[in-house]
């Protein structure tokens, strides 16, 4: 761990200086409280630094939760094992997901089947519906549905040749679109600020304005797991039937990566907002993907009160998407995926695996903040374009 300054610390050995900026500009906000935690994943973002704990007295910076409310993993360790899959084409496996779950940014559900159903059911029932509503009435045909970028959906392999599924995604078009609502109601009243970044601009707790920020959070949070969990049924469903055997889930692990709740951290209550980063305390399960083609991991927190009690959400971009697909070949990209069932696309190059720190470099860095309990190779790999 490294001391940027006392309301800075920071867990990152790669860590870009522009970065290191930001991050210095996000912790010198006024409210920020006992101070801020940089992940070992920690990379540029928008408003403020993606793999970084923020904590907050009084005040929430939109922005500094993120676009993606409730973004994060679900993982089921099932009963079947390496040989169950050997000798198969895991290619039509992939095909079968791919079919199952809408893929890729503005694709959604044509219909709704009885579990999506349910689940719409209840997202109607919650506060924040009416806001949800207002802003993008699709809503209900979105739940179910990955996006593209770095979400995904795995079938994995762990040191015992054990078969896990793993997804990642969240709150889809109706959490980004909350969320920039906000972000914006927050710019308009931060107007007479001299803010560092116009994107550091806060809600004042006890205003209506936060109130409802609060409310769509809580939303949208709630969405993205629902989200997680529908994509979760279809693709043991898949499994199901590629395999000729229900999947039995012998272990079930959900967690998210970009939300705010209310925490008590040396001795100072506050709004903690994770933007990239995974809660941590001791004992309690998480989950650590590494990009496309690397290992992901299985972990328990170690409850590191400096940290937060937090961790990493991933292995954090070292290269932009942009720079990404300068940079890398589809030969090269083949040759890293090699042994794994994949979309096979130019689409993908952005999420070849150097554009990203090496997960291996994440994880040593994480030491002090979780316990690594499994390591997950994945065999088939999906993603939106």
């Amino acid at each position: 761990m490294e001391k940027i300054s006392d309301r800075l610390l920071n867990w990152a050995s790669i860590l870009e200086p522009t970065t290191r900026l930001q991050a210095e500009r996000t912790a010198s906000m006024p409210f920020i409280r006992p101070h801020m935690a940089l992940m070992p994943d920690a990379h540029l973002g928008k408003g403020a630094t993606v793999g970084s704990v923020i904590p907050t007295e009084g005040a929430i910076i939109p922005a500094a939760v993120g676009v993606d409310i409730g973004c994060g993993m679900d993982a089921v360790r099932t009963q079947f094992t390496a040989g169950d899959l050997h000798g198969r084409n895991l290619g039509a496996l992939h095909g079968q997901i791919s079919r199952a779950v809408p893929l890729s940014a503005g694709r959604y559900n044509k219909k709704l089947r009885d579990s999506a159903a349910a689940r719409v059911a209840e997202l109607w029932e919650l506060p924040g519906v009416g806001q949800a509503d207002g802003v993008a009435d699709t809503w209900p045909m979105q739940l179910g549905s990955l996006g593209s970028g770095n979400h995904f959906i795995e079938v994995s392999l762990d040191e015992a040749d054990r078969v896990w599924l793993f997804l990642h995604s969240g709150s889809r078009g109706v959490g980004n679109r909350l969320a920039s609502k906000h972000i914006r109601i927050a710019q308009q009243r931060c107007r007479d600020e001299h803010l560092p970044d116009r994107d550091l601009a806060w809600l004042e707790e006890g205003t209506p304005e936060f109130d409802a920020y609060i409310e769509a959070l809580g939303w949208a949070q709630r969405f993205a797991f629902l989200n997680r969990a529908e994509m979760m049924d279809r693709v043991a469903e898949q499994v199901s039937r590629f395999l000729g055997t229900e999947v039995a889930r012998q272990v079930e692990i959900s967690c998210h990566h970009n939300y705010t709740e209310r925490e008590t951290h040396l001795g100072h209550d506050v709004w903690l907002s994770r933007k990239g980063a995974i809660s941590a305390r001791r004992g309690q399960d998480g989950l650590i993907p590494g990009s496309m083609g690397t290992a992901s991991y299985v972990v328990v927190g170690r409850g590191n009160p400096d940290a937060l009690m937090s961790a990493p959400h991933g292995a954090g971009r070292n290269h932009s998407r942009g720079a990404a697909r300068r940079l890398f070949t589809r030969a090269d990209l083949d040759r890293r995926m090699k042994g794994i069932a994949w979309g096979r696309s130019d689409a993908f190059l952005d999420e070849h695996p150097d554009a990203y720190k090496p997960i291996d470099r994440v994880m040593a860095d994480a030491a002090d903040l979780v316990e690594v309990r499994h390591t997950l190779r994945q065999v088939v790999n999906v993603k939106g374009d």
